[in-house]
């Protein structure tokens, strides 16, 4: 087993050695779905479509087994990754969409956080964001504010893939400060937008964020272009497994288009390319032999597809054990850059790049997670969880039972007690959790685990 210091960000001088046969440092190219469930990807073992473009990313680099999202929700998920940290340590990572309803746009990324983009712009990148942002709405909050050199995408949730509108009605489309005019199915602008970024941005290293909204509702495929249901305002309701199927299907052309781009320009070898997803899936993602969902901390909620690519530097056709989080991306991009993160503002993430180049043998970890009415605690193959409000809690050995089913508590009560010693120590270090009041209820979402 290799000792966590080798995967710890690395120094600026090896940083030097390891660019030394490039002319400049590594692009970062990180791909994030959103509401995609841990086997949605033909490579992860959806038996109903393919994901041919995916797949030979997968192929051509390392696919994660135990790959999983900061947060079982969107927000915090995206909080994790610009900050590096646990989402609990911000308060706009806390709860989502508790606090996201009370506070509406006073609840946000600070801007004056030095946030990933921020941090890599100091190292010479250029950034850019295309997608969904989530993490705060204008004016007081967005991407552009938080160090992003570009935005065009979504500031909020969900919203039409025609209409380009949320629940509400609300217009959320945006290219830098102002409304954006985008006209098509929304997965395939985006997929133009981020291939027209890297070839304006070709000559200089830079850091794309693709943020997909597929597959999360409303449920649209590009073939109900022509329909006049797809100028509705969103709606969680409808779908089918089929009209799911084809939202995977153009995400996954679209990131076939963009790799095609990177190699048109001679730039993929010298590009790592992450594909991940914020969450686990909804209603019509395949989870097997996972249980749980989004908003769940079982392992259906919180492990996600995790595909890393860098044909310079990653060796091909690997498979790896290695457990990995949300935070670790924001921590292997800024070694890579060479720059270190705001000593007032520590990460939680560990550099991974040893481990996926092959230098490093996986290595255990020990991650946390917490919900407004749950908490996990995973360290090695166990698994500890707990229900907050009522105190029960439950252990289960994932590589005996990766379904949650056996409990292992009586069996093992010191491994019991240890994890659930080391979630009270752990929470001690973060913000309070939000407790939902009659105030402000969560109509409709179910944190619960019993």
């Amino acid at each position: 087993m290799c000792h966590e210091a080798l995967c710890e960000p690395v120094s600026n001088s090896t940083i030097k050695r390891m660019t030394s046969n490039s002319v400049r440092p590594p692009n970062i190219v990180f791909i994030l779905a959103d509401d995609m469930g841990w086997g949605d990807l033909s490579c992860y073992g959806r038996p109903d479509y393919k994901t041919p473009n995916l797949d030979r990313l997968a192929a051509e680099g390392v696919r994660l087994t135990d790959c999983y999202s900061g947060s079982a929700t969107c927000s915090p998920t995206r909080i994790s990754l610009f900050t590096g940290r646990y989402p609990a340590r911000h308060l706009a990572g806390l709860a989502e969409p508790l606090l996201h309803r009370l506070h509406g746009n006073n609840l946000g990324l600070e801007a004056s956080f030095p946030a990933l983009p921020r941090l890599l712009a100091s190292a010479g990148y250029h950034t850019g964001l295309i997608g969904k942002w989530h993490c705060g709405e204008p004016p007081n909050y967005g991407p552009l504010q938080s160090g992003f050199d570009e935005f065009f995408g979504l500031t909020s949730s969900g919203a039409s893939y025609f209409s380009y509108r949320d629940e509400e009605g609300r217009f959320l489309a945006r290219d830098g400060h102002a409304d954006a005019e985008p006209s098509g199915y929304l997965t395939e602008v985006l997929t133009e937008r981020a291939c027209d970024y890297i070839s304006r941005h070709s000559a200089e290293p830079f850091y794309l964020s693709l943020h997909y909204t597929a597959p999360h509702w409303p449920w649209e495929a590009p073939f109900h272009r022509d329909e006049e249901e797809s100028d509705k305002p969103a709606a969680t309701n409808g779908g089918s497994i089929a009209i799911y199927a084809e939202m995977v299907r153009a995400l996954d052309e679209g990131v076939g288009q963009v790799m095609g781009t990177l190699r048109r320009l001679k730039l993929d070898s010298n590009t790592l390319v992450v594909f991940t997803s914020d969450n686990g899936g909804e209603r019509y993602s395949y989870h097997y032999p996972l249980t749980g969902y989004i908003r769940l901390l079982r392992e259906g909620g919180i492990r996600v597809p995790g595909i890393v690519h860098w044909p310079r530097r990653i060796p091909s056709a690997q498979v790896s054990p290695q457990v990995a989080i949300t935070m670790d991306w924001t921590a292997t991009f800024l070694a890579l850059a060479g720059v270190s993160a705001d000593p007032n503002y520590p990460i939680d993430g560990h550099d991974l790049m040893a481990v996926l180049t092959g230098e490093c043998a996986p290595y255990e970890r020990t991650l946390y997670w917490r919900t407004p009415t749950a908490g996990a605690v995973r360290r090695g193959p166990w698994k500890y969880l707990l229900d907050i409000d009522s105190g029960r809690s439950q252990l289960f050995n994932l590589i005996r039972d990766i379904r949650e089913y056996a409990d292992f508590s009586n069996s093992h009560p010191a491994i019991h007690t240890e994890l659930s010693q080391a979630f009270a120590n752990w929470e001690r270090g973060v913000l309070p959790r939000p407790v939902p009041t009659t105030s402000s209820p969560l109509p409709g979402l179910d944190f619960r685990i019993f």
